[in-house]
């Protein structure tokens, strides 16, 4: 079962338009956001830096070290996105750590593409 598969079923679903900001820089980074369906460009000064399609996640980081978001995020298309709160992401993590781990490889797979080289 993916990532994508369990965020399915979050009760917390919401449709966005295309061009709706979903969170600008700065917001407070109290949830992340799984694709369902559509695309999100994740945003930093106007310029498009990621992509996140069907299956992709997104705004995890802040969920995690509680800092502001780092970007803008806006609905590429029309989309429906799965949110997560904080205290649901810790549950995930706690009923299966397969999640946590694919959360692990999100963020590594960012930094090796974005980060510092």
């Amino acid at each position: 079962m993916t990532s994508l598969d369990i965020l399915r079923r979050e009760p917390d679903l919401r449709s966005y338009k295309q061009g709706d900001v979903i969170f600008k820089a700065g917001d407070p980074g109290d949830s992340m956001f799984a694709v369902v369906d559509g695309m999100v460009e994740i945003r930093i000064h106007d310029a498009t830096v990621e992509t996140i399609a069907a299956g992709g996640v997104f705004g995890e980081m802040g969920l995690i070290d509680g800092l502001p978001r780092s970007a803008d995020a806006v609905a590429a298309s029309d989309c429906h996105l799965a949110v997560i709160s904080e205290k649901r992401f810790l549950r995930l993590v706690e009923m299966m750590p397969q999640f946590a781990l694919q959360m692990m490889r999100v963020i590594t797979e960012r930094l090796r593409r974005h980060g510092p080289h």
